[in-house]
Parts: structure tokens; sequence; C-alpha cells
């Protein structure tokens, strides 16, 4: 199993949008982060796709190693 990419050492924040679709880059690469921008091809990793359920506040996961994806669960201050 590959290891993804550590895009940073600390979360991102972003603010949501109710309704909208997101894919959080999963393989640490992307040029977008922490979005996917289509790097992960060709790898075993593939984006988290989701829909947001409201308007909010979130913190992203930018190490690519948490056990909550695509959301920081504090996994950065170990690896």
């Amino acid at each position: 199993m590959a290891t993804p990419g550590i895009a940073a050492k600390e979360p991102k924040s972003f603010e949501l949008k109710e309704g909208k679709i997101y894919a959080w880059c999963a393989c640490g690469q992307s040029k977008n982060q922490p979005f996917c921008d289509g790097s992960h091809k060709g790898t075993e990793f593939s984006p988290e796709v989701f829909k947001a359920d409201k308007s909010k506040t979130v913190w992203f996961c930018m190490c690519k190693h948490t056990g909550n994806k695509p959301f920081c669960d504090g996994t950065h201050k170990k690896v």
C-alpha cells in the first residue's frame, strides 16, 4: 500500500457551502490543496468526494494520514 504525500503538517480551515460537492486530495500531490486536481491519476489513490450537508467552517487534513477523511483528527502531530 502506498503512502500519501504530506502537503502540510497543519490543517487548513475552509468554509463549506451547503449542497456543494467537494473532492479532497488524498494523495498529497495536488497543486490545489486541499482539493483534488487529478494528480493521483496512475496511482492507487482516489479523492474523497462528498457533498456538504450544511454551510460551516471545517478543518481539512493536509498531512493526508487522518483517520477521519477528509477532516483533521490531529494525526499531523504524529507524522
